[in-house]
């Protein structure tokens, strides 16, 4: 089996925080210090293949972006996230690029924005993206000495199964599912449900998946080709269209080593190019073939997002979700369908 990597179209969303931060960045740096040498920074980059791989690879390109505008940026890839993370809070990297459930260490709030079964779709996630871009919002973003300058669309994650008649919560129980166990949200879903943990990372659950060693695994559209789930999934399984969460990819920077408005500008920039995020990814979707999408039931549906909410409260009442992210997200479930059953009081989550 080949060795299992990030996908291409999963690289190219989570580098959109790179080649508009660099740019920003470094323009920023040289109004504050007008005639100033080059500034050299530091960015440790996530990606479990390595300096092969292409997270790493994308964003070598916008190194000359980033000299031409006064920063000399020194990457570092990084194939253990959680040692990039480590080396980032040692201060060993000026900024690092992680996935949203491994920065939640860095800031609670950004997070608790992949909670599961907190944002039903897509329009809720543009919602939220433009809510997090307003200048009124950096106060969330902001946890000590950390800021995170810019949270990138990976799409929603959707739960894959080897056999097609597991298509109830309470068929779920007993399976073995391929599970981050360093995520406590994810393992307690599991848990919930009355599935079987199986210990696992991003570059090891798809060769379970596809293998046999477990009969379910979860994950976004764009990693569906790439990771050859497909392996997995024919010829009795399917991909259960239901929104469980939305992946996301954050740039975290050190605080006292860029301009003081370096975040806002990032954001500023993103949130103009978010449809080029969601055109990579509606590609990735519809490059899933019809007969493997497994539709709910509308009751199907309704159980399911009863069975999140509840998985939900009880991770914000334990501390691992911020009460304002999930309270954030609920408001934005109201706006776009003010019928859902939750929105009868304004009370709640």
């Amino acid at each position: 089996m080949k060795p299992v990597t990030f996908p291409h179209r999963v690289a190219l969303a989570a580098t959109f925080c790179v080649s508009l931060s660099l740019p920003s960045l470094g323009h920023a740096q040289t109004n504050a210090e007008a005639g100033a040498d080059i500034l050299e920074r530091s960015f440790c980059v996530f990606d479990p293949v390595g300096a092969s791989g292409p997270l790493f690879a994308i964003t070598k390109t916008f190194q000359p972006v980033a000299l031409k505008s006064g920063i000399k940026l020194n990457l570092s890839a990084y194939t253990d996230e959680k040692v990039a993370a480590e080396d980032f809070k040692a201060g060993q990297c000026d900024a690092v690029l992680l996935t949203g459930t491994r920065a939640r260490e860095f800031n609670k709030f950004t997070g608790s924005l992949e909670a599961m079964g907190a944002v039903p779709g897509e329009e809720e996630m543009r919602l939220l993206y433009n809510t997090l871009s307003q200048p009124k919002a950096r106060p969330l973003l902001i946890d000590g000495q950390y800021e995170v300058a810019g949270v990138f669309p990976g799409g929603a994650i959707y739960l894959h199964t080897r056999d097609r008649s597991i298509d109830s919560v309470e068929k779920l129980q007993g399976k073995r599912i391929a599970t981050l166990d360093y995520d406590q949200a994810s393992v307690r879903m599991v848990r919930h449900v009355g599935a079987s943990v199986v210990g696992s990372n991003s570059a090891n659950f798809a060769g379970k998946f596809n293998n046999g060693s477990v009969d379910l695994a979860y994950a976004p559209a764009v990693a569906y080709t790439p990771l050859e789930l497909y392996k997995g999934v024919e010829p009795d399984g399917a991909v259960v269209k239901y929104a469980l969460g939305y992946m996301n990819f954050q740039v975290i920077i050190h605080r006292d080593r860029f301009p003081e408005s370096a975040g806002q500008m990032v954001r500023d920039e993103s949130i103009k190019r978010l449809d080029e995020a969601y055109e990579i990814i509606a590609q990735a979707e519809a490059g899933i073939p019809e007969a493997v999408w497994m539709n709910l039931p509308q009751e199907d549906t309704a159980e399911y997002d009863k069975m999140l909410r509840k998985v939900r409260l009880s991770l914000l009442e334990d501390g691992i979700y911020d009460e304002r992210a999930i309270k954030l997200m609920k408001a934005i479930r109201c706006r776009v369908d003010a019928t859902r059953s939750e929105c009868a009081s304004v009370a709640g989550n």
